[in-house]
């Protein structure tokens, strides 16, 4: 190994100072993935980051569906095609962050998973019984699989070259349970013989007996807490990680596991403590446990405190009072996220609050039934998304008075309950744990995120639609913990979960300035085109107006996602035609309606060189804040995707990186429809990162005074300060005027546009150091 190769090798063992995210599937596979390794480089990250590699269903789109943990996904490129991934990478001097999921299984198609069909044809004996967490008490010590149309349709099962066949569903037999000339047997009589039972997928929601992710019946739960079933699910990982392969870990959805900590120290062991983060969502105030062997999450903490310095608070009782308006009353969202976790403990995830009734069974005095409604009380109530006793005991016990007081009537079956939940390491008090971040996920990301639409560009993943804005000084403190506390956390501002993109919400934050012209025209718009749910109706403008102009295709798909996520008046499960026809009949109106289409596109040409604005100060908050920031693929262009799969279209490189190499020939881009100036910022900012770590290295706020210094977000890290402009329409009215940025005396020079600035005694006028751009990066000169 050459010194320069032992050099770059060394630095892709280290943290990462900027990653890259791609999503690898079938359509852009890891050669694919290779291709774009020099453009990487040439952006300026140290790491691509990748999403889940190994072998997953078939037809997977995202990778997070694992059937067999000792195979790299040959739709993807196989092995071969991950070995020429990474040695394209090192050629370029770039390391791999790769996505782990290690929560559960892909089990969609039986056949598929070799673990899942030994467990269906052996039932408890099978090798891998202990690797499924499955209840196989409850049911007859039968494992129950929702797959059925209906109970009748057990009739059309058939017995086909040995296995047990529904449709296209294929299923094992049993040795010795199968017919023969010597022993008919119907197919009926087979499936009765099994160690599975087939049941309709209506009874999934309160009969099942395994663990799944989320309500996903097809995403079976892993007992990776057995060290054994860790070393079988990591046997390949650790091995890339071992021969150079891969340098660092993402960790989807640790809040499954029984014990994220122990999982994380025998990860940690198992791989040489690489730079490791989670994907854990922190409510506000909220902190990883200190134990935890990680260097933080992957980033939406982050992207919460980024997004709310740019909303306007002053936005917030006009907005309020147009939702009421179109509500019909006040909403109460603490009422309406209770309301809408208790619809998931009551329907979706009704089976695992049941599992957690059977493991407590009767407590002397109280009713079977207020022992279920307790928990299901409790669950709703949680403050965050889950605990990890003896760390988060103070949620619990949050939940329990907040229960007591909202409904006295359940008072002794909380207090009994109390102390059986606060027993950590107890098996009711980790299947306790496990349960309540679904109930938050489904019931807040997935329900009333939808529901509530008084400003969707608040109601993002890891966000509080209900805290409208913070202020600079807000911000200052929280990036002053990050740097102390997580500096080696991930930041991001897109990923493949995110609700809208960053774009999108950066062009919905300019209405927050313009709440009463916004009012005028949702409300035109509303009364033209009438919705039975207005509320939805609102929220569905909204997100039109932020990703415009968007095809007629992407718009319908994406409010018949969101009509049924919400659940209000229409669902997944059973479609209101009419309503879902009026819906569509309204996205029609948007492209149909003359009238309705010339103000859409008159007001997002009002709006979209603010939305512009604060999209260059977001990514440049995101990008230089403490952390290790992620460029989500494609989002250093302006990029205007709602929720998935919207956001995971494919990604036109030979376009950036003819931009690129402009910008590097010296062109600084107006801020327009191309998004180049996007791409200085974040080329930038990620190689000054690169090249300039100590630049980075620590966070103090930067004076402004002047009659706008609230319009302007300053920070020096170190030897490097960010300028970023917020409230961009109320700057456009009064202009910088005498505000003045207060860095040290001497000459300046901005790394985006080489433009020099002086500080003098009273500071250098913002007029100045944002001249060219709403943004700056500055250095010594």
């Amino acid at each position: 190994m050459s010194e320069q190769t032992a050099a770059e090798h060394g630095r892709r063992r280290e943290v990462p100072a900027g990653t890259y995210r791609l999503q690898v599937t079938a359509d852009f596979t890891l050669d694919d993935a290779a291709a774009v390794a020099g453009y990487l480089a040439d952006l300026g990250v140290t790491h691509a980051y990748s999403s889940p590699l190994l072998r997953s269903a078939k037809g997977s789109t995202h990778g997070y569906d694992t059937v067999d943990h000792a195979h790299i996904d040959e739709p993807r490129g196989g092995r071969p095609g991950f070995d020429r991934f990474v040695a394209a990478l090192h050629q370029h001097g770039l390391g791999l962050v790769l996505d782990l999921v290690p929560n559960h299984m892909g089990v969609s198609d039986p056949a598929e998973s070799a673990w899942w069909w030994d467990v269906l044809q052996h039932g408890r004996d099978s090798a891998h019984a202990d690797a499924f967490d499955i209840d196989w008490d409850f049911g007859g010590g039968k494992l129950r699989i929702p797959v059925l149309g209906s109970a009748d349709d057990v009739s059309e099962l058939e017995v086909v070259d040995g296995e047990l066949r529904y449709y296209d569903n294929r299923f094992p037999i049993a040795p010795g349970t199968e017919p023969s000339p010597a022993h008919p047997a119907t197919p009926q009589e087979v499936h009765a013989r099994q160690h599975y039972e087939l049941i309709d997928w209506r009874r999934a929601d309160d009969q099942l007996n395994y663990r799944r992710f989320f309500a996903i019946n097809s995403l079976a739960g892993l007992r990776v807490e057995d060290p054994e079933v860790f070393r079988a699910t990591h046997e390949l990982i650790v091995q890339l990680v071992a021969n150079g392969s891969v340098d660092a870990l993402r960790i989807d959805h640790p809040d499954g596991l029984a014990d994220p900590k122990g999982y994380l120290d025998r990860l940690g062991d198992a791989t040489g403590h690489r730079w490791t983060v989670v994907e854990k969502i922190l409510e506000g105030g909220e902190e990883l446990p200190e134990s935890w062997k990680t260097a933080g999450t992957t980033g939406y903490d982050a992207l919460t405190e980024v997004d709310a310095v740019l909303v306007d608070p002053a936005g917030e009782a006009a907005l309020t009072a147009l939702d009421t308006e179109f509500a019909g009353k006040q909403v109460d969202y603490a009422q309406l996220v209770h309301d809408s976790k208790r619809e998931v403990t009551d329907g979706m995830l009704g089976s695992e609050v049941a599992r957690l009734h059977r493991i407590i069974g009767e407590l002397p005095g109280v009713p079977a039934e207020a022992v279920t409604e307790g928990l299901a009380e409790l669950l709703a109530t949680f403050p965050v998304y889950r605990s990890y006793l003896p760390d988060g005991r103070e949620h619990l016990e949050e939940s329990v008075a907040a229960v007591k007081q909202r409904r006295p009537d359940l008072t002794a079956a909380v207090d009994a309950l109390h102390p059986l939940l606060g027993t950590a390491g107890s098996e009711l008090a980790t299947r306790f744990e496990q349960t309540s971040g679904p109930v938050m996920a489904k019931g807040v990301e997935d329900s009333a995120y939808y529901r509530w639409s008084r400003f969707v560009a608040l109601n993002e993943v890891g966000g509080d639609p209900a805290r409208f804005g913070t202020t600079v000084g807000e911000f200052h403190e929280a990036q002053q913990r990050r740097a102390e506390r997580r500096p080696a956390s991930m930041t991001t501002l897109s990923t493949h979960d995110t609700k809208r993109s960053e774009d999108v919400r950066a062009r919905l934050a300019v209405l927050a300035e313009l709440p009463t012209e916004w009012a005028g025209l949702v409300r035109g718009w509303i009364d033209r085109h009438p919705l039975a749910d207005r509320s939805l109706a609102h929220l569905v403008w909204q997100n039109l107006v932020g990703a415009w102009p968007l095809s007629r295709e992407r718009a319908h798909a994406y409010v018949e996602k969101a009509a049924r996520e919400a659940g209000t008046s229409t669902t997944w499960t059973d479609p209101a035609q009419e309503f879902e026809d009026q819906l569509h009949a309204l996205v029609d109106a948007a492209y149909d309606d003359e009238t309705t289409h010339a103000e859409i596109e008159r007001f997002v040409a009002r709006i979209a060189p603010f939305g512009w604005s604060n999209s260059l100060s977001q990514k440049l908050l995101q990008l230089t804040i403490a952390g290790v920031p992620d460029v989500y693929q494609g989002t250093e262009l302006w990029d205007f995707s709602l929720v998935d799969p919207d956001n995971r279209r494919p990604v036109d490189y030979d376009r950036r990186r003819d931009l690129l190499a402009r910008l590097d020939g010296g062109w600084v881009p107006p801020v327009d429809e191309t998004g180049a100036a996007k791409l200085l910022v974040v080329s930038r900012a990620l190689r000054h990162r690169r090249d300039s770590p100590a630049a980075f290295a620590g966070y103090t706020p930067v004076e402004v005074t002047g009659a706008a210094a609230d319009s302007v977000v300053s920070f020096d890290r170190g030897g490097v300060v960010t300028v970023a402009t917020r409230r961009p329409v109320h700057l456009a009215d009064t202009g910088w005027g005498d505000t003045a940025l207060h860095l040290h005396t001497g000459a300046w020079r901005d790394l985006l546009t080489g433009a020099r600035v002086v500080s003098a005694a009273g500071g250098a006028p913002l007029a100045e150091v944002l001249a060219q751009l709403p943004v700056a990066l500055l250095v010594r000169d």
